[in-house]
């Protein structure tokens, strides 16, 4: 019987099971003795949120392979505006440094905006420390952002095409499976899914 784990992935965690400067997401798996155990795809060091571990190999590709399109949907903050010709580039599918092939189209919203200073207390404290050279001034946007594909650093990637930087970045959810919003950053709960 296979077994499947929601992770609120705190910031400051890799996605590995080992690493030698930072905490690893397994790390808060090794009490259930089961070697098994691997993260459904990544998120970055600094991105927060939606993390599926599991022992189930074979739906850990399906929720993971880019021919199967699984949507995972992120809330964003980023320092720029995305005015109207940004969100219809980013919808559309930008290039990214390296890359020969333009990113899938996207699903992006606009929820809010307001300036860094307004932003900057919301943040983790490691971001703060980082954006404190730029004026106080400079634009910040919120939204939601759905993608289908797992490039590396992805969405980072694609707002810095569009000359907008991410200043914090949280999945809420990979195919059907939502984040619980009672769960606490670095706790997780057995689930079960849909196949």
């Amino acid at each position: 019987m296979f077994h499947y784990y929601m992770f609120n992935k705190p910031f400051g965690c890799v996605t590995a099971r080992r690493d030698d400067r930072y905490p690893v997401v397994m790390d808060w798996f090794r009490e259930l003795g089961n070697d098994d155990l691997s993260p459904v795809g990544r998120l970055d060091r600094e991105t927060e949120g939606l993390l599926i571990i599991t022992d189930d190999g074979m739906w850990n590709r399906q929720m993971t392979r880019p021919e199967f399109k699984k949507e995972k949907r992120y809330e964003f903050t980023v320092m720029g505006d995305l005015n109207e010709e940004k969100l219809e580039k980013l919808k559309n599918g930008v290039l990214l440094r390296g890359s020969d092939q333009l990113t899938a189209p996207c699903e992006i919203t606009v929820k809010g905006r307001s300036t860094l200073g307004e932003a900057l207390p919301a943040l983790h404290p490691e971001i703060q420390d980082k954006s404190r050279h730029n004026p106080m001034d400079r634009p910040v946007t919120y939204g939601t952002i759905t993608i289908t594909e797992g490039r590396n650093r992805q969405i980072r990637r694609m707002m810095k095409e569009v000359r907008c930087v991410v200043l914090q970045l949280k999945r809420i959810s990979m195919g059907d499976i939502v984040l619980d919003e009672a769960l606490e950053p670095g706790r997780w709960k057995e689930i079960e899914v849909i196949k």
